[in-house]
């Protein structure tokens, strides 16, 4: 039986996009994945193209190897990995404390690259999660108390009704505290790989792999 498609759906197939913009030798790498990724981050941003270049599909897994996805946002990023915040009893907050592995996606289709991180998951310190809990604005904090992250709900009622409550016990923003069920997660990588597009699908994708404490390989994948 031959389905009818409707709209664009029949033209998915043809959907193609040649990419031309350039390439990535191993020339062009720096000497630690954290400096590339700060050279590639910073066009990102300066390029004015990508809408938000923290922007990272963040996948993780429960204990019995079902994943999941969703797009979270980079916080911080320094030579020990990378970091998003998020309350703990969400559904990645729970598939992380039984399987500490994530891997990350960062798609600048614009500039026609994207970055892959693949590592193990460990929380970061409470003084770190109330250093940046104090940079988000008074609203963003007061959602972290009010929100059952990934519960269902009947409607926006009760989590509307939940911000009312907290707003009442911090009016000042100054004063509401991170939640002891919200926090930081960094991600340790084990390999990241720089991907740009290429035309024919012939990629460039160079990965900067980790084989002891303190040291990395280059290595380029067929695209």
């Amino acid at each position: 039986m031959r389905l009818v498609t409707v709209g664009y759906s029949d033209r998915v197939a043809a959907m193609r996009r040649v990419y031309r913009l350039g390439g990535l030798s191993e020339s062009d790498l720096a000497d630690r994945w954290w400096q590339q990724f700060g050279r590639w981050f910073a066009e990102a941003v300066e390029s004015r193209l990508v809408v938000e270049p923290n922007a990272m599909v963040l996948a993780t897994a429960d204990a019995g190897g079902r994943p999941s996805a969703r797009t979270v946002l980079m916080k911080e990023y320094d030579e020990r990995g990378i970091v998003f915040f998020t309350n703990y009893r969400s559904r990645k907050g729970r598939e992380l404390a039984v399987n500490p592995h994530a891997a990350l996606v960062f798609g600048w289709v614009p500039l026609e690259r994207q970055v892959v991180v693949c590592g193990g998951v460990d929380r970061v310190g409470r003084e770190e999660t109330a250093a940046y809990f104090e940079t988000r604005p008074y609203g963003s904090r007061l959602a972290a108390w009010a929100s059952p992250q990934s519960a269902v709900i009947p409607s926006r009622k009760p989590l509307e009704e939940a911000v009312v409550e907290v707003a009442a016990r911090w009016p000042d923003q100054r004063q509401v505290p991170p939640p002891e069920h919200w926090g930081g997660f960094r991600v340790a990588p084990e390999t990241v790989e720089f991907w740009q597009g290429r035309p024919d699908r012939l990629h460039d994708r160079l990965q900067y792999r980790r084989v002891a404490e303190e040291g990395w390989v280059v290595e380029r994948l067929a695209p």
